[in-house]
């Protein structure tokens, strides 16, 4: 088709429409939750908010930052996502590069022996004891151990690994007097970026956005993390919403409440979503062209 024809400017027309529209579907929410976390509590829950803020306010944020213990837990969460998806990669990765050996004898049982914790859990119960008697509870590594292989993560990377880097690599390789250390750094490892890049992506946004662990295994405030005490300052002003309630039954006026109280659990759910979802944003500029590229291969080929 010609660049010049009608149908091709016709579809690109229609392509271009296409897209404005895939956009707007895509940032209207993010918008409209920004607007609101930027938006007066009481003013917001009447709705009618859109992407603009009506009444603009930076108390939502001042309540979600205002804890001092805030920034000793945004340490705690950054130091355990860097560390936790490093450590993970690692494991996972050779993990992968040992399964995807042809001669490696054993590896039907293994396998077996891996995936079985998939589909078979203890219970937490159990784990909490297990975590106890090993010594993780209110413990760092707890937040590093439990989560460094993943099953699903390791059969992705395994299957990128064996349709993508051939055999007479490897081999060539050995002719020429490498050993395995020298063949999984020199070759696997940089022919194997953008499988990495995509699954460090999805190991630190689990880490990023987990808070379960704190709140079944951490009871020490120098360990909680970012999300757990975001969570905690929703929980505590849930409280408002009875004050409200209790102010409509008594026929109270509004306009007096909104005096009193700044903020709503709605309004600082959206100011939690942003400060969440803010470092995810800034960092997956940055992976996306390997991101398509691992997912696709490694969880298509083969």
């Amino acid at each position: 088709m010609k660049h010049t024809s009608t149908r091709y400017k016709i579809f690109r027309v229609f392509n271009v429409l296409f897209m404005l529209v895939i956009i707007v579907i895509t940032l209207f929410p993010y918008l409209h939750v920004l607007a609101k976390s930027l938006n007066e509590g009481i003013d917001a829950s009447r709705g009618g908010i859109t992407i603009f803020p009506r009444v603009f306010t930076w108390d939502n944020y001042k309540t979600v930052l205002g804890d001092r213990n805030i920034f000793n837990a945004a340490t705690i969460t950054i130091a355990r996502v860097v560390i936790g998806t490093l450590l993970s990669l690692i494991v996972q990765y050779c993990a992968a590069y040992v399964m995807a050996k042809k001669d490696f004898i054993g590896k039907t049982v293994l396998l077996l022996f891996l995936i079985i914790p998939n589909f078979i859990n203890a219970g937490l119960i159990p784990t909490f004891m297990l975590y106890h008697r090993l010594g993780l509870i209110n413990n760092f590594l707890v937040y590093i151990l439990p989560g460094l292989f993943s099953f699903y993560n390791m059969i992705i990377i395994r299957t990128y690994i064996k349709s993508t880097i051939p055999d007479s690599l490897e081999e060539s390789a050995k002719m020429d007097g490498a050993n395995e250390i020298t063949v999984l750094l020199r070759i696997f490892l940089p022919l194997s970026k953008p499988i990495l890049a995509t699954v460090s992506l999805w190991v630190a946004v689990g880490l990023w956005n987990d808070w379960i662990t704190t709140l079944y295994y951490v009871t020490r405030n120098r360990l909680f993390t970012l999300q757990y005490m975001l969570m905690r300052v929703i929980r505590e002003s849930e409280a408002v919403l009875n004050m409200i309630a209790e102010a409509v039954k008594e026929g109270r006026d509004m306009n007096d409440l909104q005096q009193q109280i700044k903020t709503t659990p709605e309004s600082l759910i959206s100011a939690q979503i942003i400060i969440t979802s803010v470092p995810i944003i800034l960092v997956y500029p940055f992976f996306q062209k390997y991101f398509v590229k691992g997912v696709m291969i490694g969880a298509i080929k083969g």
